[in-house]
């Protein structure tokens, strides 16, 4: 096999590998490899595409078409930084993180003070913010990445020490959260 053919399936081998990174990834790289590349386009072009295509995943997981109501719906409940397209606040390019800080420390840049009290729950006491919340939009309050109400069941599955009393305030519509902090408390099981 002569060099050039060797060569030019290695391009497309690296190509095809490309295809499945992030823009911004498959950009740098072509713009190595290749001349006269077009530049990105702008970031806030990125970000709304970023958004749509988040919202039919989540639609998608939910086996329900995404609408353009619920498309502007996620866009409202941003996170601020994301939202005024502050990506710096949180990204560092120049990092193999991404990130101006570990993923583990990143939450508290901004929010120093989410841990007050004694008794902390074991995610937020690791800086574990990213189980529970979504860095840059939801469709949930406070960017949670599940409804509130099922939000504990996902890591939470061990029985609970007063079962029968819990399964009738869940069976009620009240989510945990309504009687325990998600993230600290003065009482043992972060009571209220």
């Amino acid at each position: 096999m002569s060099k050039v053919v060797h060569n030019l399936l290695k391009v497309i081998l690296c190509l095809g590998l490309l295809c499945s990174c992030n823009p911004v990834t498959v950009h740098k790289v072509t713009s190595t490899i290749f001349d006269g590349v077009p530049s990105l386009p702008p970031t806030e072009q990125l970000c709304e595409e970023y958004h749509e295509a988040k919202v039919i995943e989540e639609a998608a997981k939910a086996n329900a078409p995404a609408t353009a109501a619920q498309v502007k719906k996620v866009v409202v409940k941003g996170h601020p930084p994301y939202m005024e397209k502050r990506c710096n606040d949180c990204h560092d390019k120049s990092k193999d993180s991404g990130l101006i800080k570990p993923r583990d420390q990143i939450c508290f840049v901004c929010h120093p003070n989410i841990i007050k009290r004694y008794f902390v729950h074991g995610p937020v006491s690791v800086g574990a913010c990213l189980d529970c919340h979504d860095p840059h939009s939801s469709a949930q309050p406070a960017l949670l990445k599940v409804e509130k109400k099922d939000l504990c069941a996902v890591c939470h599955k061990e029985r609970r020490i007063a079962e029968s009393m819990h399964k009738k305030v869940t069976e009620s519509g009240m989510a945990c959260t309504d009687c325990h902090d998600p993230h600290d408390g003065d009482a043992k099981y972060f009571l209220r």
